[in-house]
């Protein structure tokens, strides 16, 4: 209880001290006459479970620990305003080409995130977002749903994360979500794919195929 406590004192002293060095860079834009027509975009490492799901640090698969923060903004975005459409991380590169002009995309894997911004793509049109770590956890995240598989324990957990963020009630044993299971599952082999994860998952996990 008392790491929790330190851990968390600690965090939140860093976020503080990040919103005023953000407000400094804000501040200057604004002195410069420069803050309408600059974009700037705010984005972070992933970040730590304190005790959250009784872990530490962010070697798992909860939101707690792989979701970054991501705050746009520029001369093309509304003021205010908040999308739930998963993105990687990675997806900053392609979005700041896209601004500069540079449609050309070579070597690039991942997606500017311009279209969404504009509401020409939403959640359910989005890829879903691919997360691993060694080879002890595999993760999917689409249309409100996560799977989460332990191959080397052969266990899964699914949550609802539109309706449970903070991931409490794992639905997995829930014979209703079979099918459901099976479509994430089906979508996170093909992610594999595309990012030439070589761990077969249909060994541990053989209900999950079709």
């Amino acid at each position: 209880e008392y790491a929790v406590k330190v851990r968390r004192r600690e965090y939140y002293s860093l976020v503080t001290h990040m919103d005023d060095q953000v407000g400094r860079i804000l501040g200057e834009l604004d002195k410069q006459g420069l803050r309408e027509n600059t974009w700037v975009i705010f984005t972070a490492d992933h970040g730590l479970a304190c005790g959250h799901h009784g872990l530490m640090g962010k070697q798992n698969m909860y939101d707690h620990s792989i979701r970054p923060p991501f705050i746009i903004a520029g001369p093309k975005v509304k003021q205010g305003a908040k999308i739930d459409t998963p993105i990687f991380l990675q997806d900053l590169m392609a979005t700041s080409l896209d601004i500069a002009g540079d449609k050309s995309r070579k070597g690039i894997e991942f997606r500017s995130i311009l279209p969404i911004l504009e509401g020409k793509e939403t959640s359910q049109t989005h890829k879903p977002v691919y997360s691993a770590y060694l080879e002890t956890q595999r993760a999917i995240r689409h249309d409100g749903w996560k799977l989460i598989l332990y191959p080397k324990l052969k266990v899964k957990r699914l949550y609802n994360y539109a309706k449970d963020p903070n991931e409490i009630t794992d639905l997995a044993s829930q014979s209703g979500q079979s099918d459901r299971m099976k479509s994430l599952f089906a979508l996170l082999t093909e992610e594999q794919t595309r990012f030439d994860d070589k761990i077969d998952l249909s060994k541990p996990f053989p209900e999950l195929t079709r």
